[in-house]
């Protein structure tokens, strides 16, 4: 087992990893910038290692810094969370260079997994069903004549990259040589890669995502499906697990395919599958994330397993010592992102308890949210015995939670596990947009 290890990260998930560190009895080394001197996962580790300016191209995105921060403290192996370089085969490779441990997949299962369109043919040669499209277009012409093929509506899809951006949907010809651009423009600029492709669109549909873990011996373990419908510019803000709509049967033939997809790349240590669910039942395999997930915590919750700390022990060799049928998911979890509207000081916090309730955040009173990084400042997890009482849980959690001095989104989130649509379990990807029609 590992001694020290790095977080290449910042605010909750490195919290979250420092603190199963801990329990692990593992030295951590956190890394922070300029701006993010007074955070406290620099505070909570065993080690903090400055490692350049505020902005993430100069710190948090840095491979080479992070590599010397590592190298410097002596650390056995990095985690990299989630964002930032959580997918960067150039740090995955570089460890393995440097004989330190990438708490994380193969360089190669990342390289293919992050060109959709190279992940869609694998998928398809894998037998895992995948949406109706095309493969990467030459231009707005080609995608023209593809499309009047497959039929509108249909999404213009990055190859690279992710977090929604280099998305677009076309409901008509006359929207697609405007849409293509923008989008090609869009991914090129954020991922440095204009490539696109067509995808039909699956209307209505339910985003469902199996979380997994593979160890070195090619062991493959479903730690349930989480549903993720609920988004906003194609950002999760809600999501729950299990799923109200994945029946056992249907969950089977999910996770069959998940491990069909693991497999067919390789796949090592925690990963998640994504699909879409039409509403006869039928999905369609979307991407794959080669990382820990934001939304890893509710699994945790309904399996009692602790994902972070597998993923320490895969990445140190490590056996999985539980079988798919030790796995039993328990009552239902909720998780709300809360996602700051503006920057500034934390005037007052005040953190909701009782059983199975978590805030997982690096707020406290006092801090100031900075300027240069992801407006998530917290998240709100419940768990309950029934998918019911989960909601009224969450409901009397956000009620209680309090974030003075910085705008949020609580009261909105309040609002979304009101609604008699999200309580009834039959919601799809265009709940968020269907309520700011009303």
């Amino acid at each position: 087992m590992f001694s020290k290890i790095l977080i290449a990260n910042r605010g909750e998930i490195a919290i979250r990893i420092i603190r199963a560190c801990k329990e692990m009895g593992i030295s951590s080394i956190a890394v922070f910038s300029e701006a993010d001197r007074n955070a406290m996962h620099a505070a909570l580790a065993d080690q903090a290692v400055c490692i350049g300016e505020a902005a993430p191209a100069e710190s948090y995105l840095s491979v080479e810094r992070i590599m010397s921060a590592a190298i410097a403290t002596g650390a056995q192996a990095i985690h990299p969370g989630y964002g930032f370089l959580s997918e960067s085969t150039k740090l995955a490779d570089l460890c393995e260079k440097h004989g330190i441990a990438f708490i994380g997949p193969k360089s190669d299962a990342i390289m293919k997994m992050g060109d959709k369109d190279v992940a869609r043919r694998i998928m398809a040669e894998a037998g895992v069903p995948i949406i109706p499209g095309t493969d990467i277009l030459t231009d707005a012409k080609s995608a023209k004549k593809a499309a009047d093929k497959i039929g509108y509506p249909l999404f213009l899809k990055a190859r690279a990259g992710g977090g929604g951006k280099g998305i677009r949907l076309v409901n008509t010809p006359d929207e697609l040589e405007n849409a293509y651009t923008m989008a090609s423009n869009e991914a090129l600029a954020a991922f440095g890669d204009g490539a696109i492709y067509i995808e039909k669109r699956i209307h209505p549909a339910k985003h469902i995502e199996v979380q997994l873990l593979v160890d070195e011996n090619g062991t493959a373990l479903c730690l349930g499906e989480r549903e993720c419908s609920i988004q906003q510019n194609n950002q999760k803000l809600l999501e729950e697990a299990p799923s109200p709509a994945v029946s056992k049967e249907l969950r089977k033939k999910l996770y069959d395919a998940a491990i069909k997809a693991a497999k067919a790349v390789n796949y090592l240590n925690a990963g998640t599958v994504e699909f879409l669910l039409d509403k006869d039942g039928n999905f369609y395999f979307m991407e794959m994330n080669v990382r820990l997930q934001v939304e890893h915590g509710i699994s945790e919750q309904i399996t009692g397993l602790d994902i972070v700390k597998w993923q320490i022990r895969i990445a140190a060799g490590v056996p999985l010592d539980i079988t798919q049928k030790n796995i039993t998911l328990r009552g239902n979890s909720i998780e709300c992102r809360i996602n700051a509207a503006t920057v500034g000081k934390v005037a007052f916090l005040h953190v909701p308890g009782g059983p199975e309730v978590r805030f997982d955040s690096a707020l406290w009173t006092g801090y100031t949210v900075p300027i240069y990084y992801d407006s998530l400042i917290g998240k709100l997890m419940v768990h309950a015995s029934t998918r019911e009482e989960a909601i009224r849980k969450m409901h009397a959690a956000l009620c209680e939670l309090v974030i003075d001095g910085v705008q949020n989104n609580i009261d909105e989130q309040i609002e979304l596990v009101s609604d008699p649509e999200f309580q009834s379990g039959e919601y799809y990807t265009d709940f968020v947009q269907k309520r700011g029609e009303k």
